[in-house]
């Protein structure tokens, strides 16, 4: 099958990408949306050198398992387990490089609005971005792959679950968990909403997310863990870090920025920030702010 990632590896003793996919055709709901997935897939690959298509639409690439390398004659990103990585349209000659089998899971996003779509999400313009993942994400993730491949082979209703996979991967991407499997529970939910409403600035404790729930501590982190997919205050840094983002690409100074998420020591900010988000805040600060 050909796939609509992957040329022939160009290292001869590879074997070819393993691949389940699904190609998109947007119909009058989505085309009126401005953005829609275009190809989705769930991909196994043995160690070496693999040759991506060159394509003229947003990718966003996720790594499951396994190390690897994306990287073009512009640069390169180094994707672990749980992280992601934002691709601008027209990126030419890029290579996929890992040492041992990986799992990886891919989306293409296409329209007039998908620009706009994908920076909502944390995507620069002109540059791949490497950042974490939320479990949910992920789970949305593998849920588009699956509906992808339904409408790749019947035009149903699959088309219109595309869509709303992908806005809920922006919401969940914007501090708003999607429960898959059930919806929030009001206790968890309370926590979470209060995290938002404070932009994030003030550190909340697992003591004072656990009063806020009105739970035994050991009982809520447990609770949080379940419906979201991480710890609270893992969910919680990831949340600072985009709030960050925003703040420096509408021109806050990285210590205005660290300030802003209840980080007040501005090198503790940068290397927290660079090892979630995948480069300091000055280097993001000035790539965002380019024209």
């Amino acid at each position: 099958m050909k796939s609509a990632l992957f040329f022939e590896d160009i290292t001869p003793q590879v074997n070819q990408p393993f691949s389940v996919e699904g190609v998109h055709q947007p119909d009058e709901l989505a085309s009126a949306c401005g953005v829609w997935i275009s190809a989705a897939g769930a991909s196994m690959l043995s160690g070496g050198t693999h040759q991506l298509r060159d394509v003229d639409c947003w990718m966003w690439i996720a790594a499951q398992s396994g190390t690897f390398t994306l990287s073009n004659e512009e640069g390169s990103v180094q994707l672990k387990p749980k992280e992601s990585c934002m691709i601008p349209p027209g990126t030419k000659g890029l290579q996929l490089v890992a040492n041992q089998e990986i799992r990886l899971l891919w989306l293409m996003v296409s329209g007039p609005l998908s620009t706009m779509f994908l920076q909502k999400m944390g995507a620069l313009p002109r540059r791949m971005m490497k950042q974490g993942t939320l479990p949910s994400q992920l789970k949305l993730a593998k849920h588009i792959v699956q509906a992808a491949v339904r409408v790749a082979a019947a035009q149903d209703a699959s088309s219109a679950q595309l869509q709303q996979l992908l806005w809920a991967m922006l919401a969940s991407h914007s501090g708003q968990p999607v429960a898959m499997d059930a919806v929030l529970s009001h206790e968890i939910a309370k926590v979470i909403d209060a995290m938002r409403k404070n932009q994030y600035k003030d550190s909340f404790s697992l003591s004072d997310m656990a009063n806020l729930s009105r739970m035994p501590v050991e009982t809520f982190r447990k609770r949080f863990v379940s419906e979201v997919g991480m710890p609270p205050q893992s969910y919680q840094l990831f949340c600072k870090m985009e709030r960050a983002k925003t703040l420096l690409k509408e021109g806050c100074t990285v210590r205005q920025a660290g300030v802003e998420v209840g980080m007040n020591d501005p090198y503790h900010f940068s290397k927290t920030f660079k090892n979630i988000v995948g480069m300091s805040p000055s280097s993001y600060s000035k790539t965002a702010q380019q024209p």
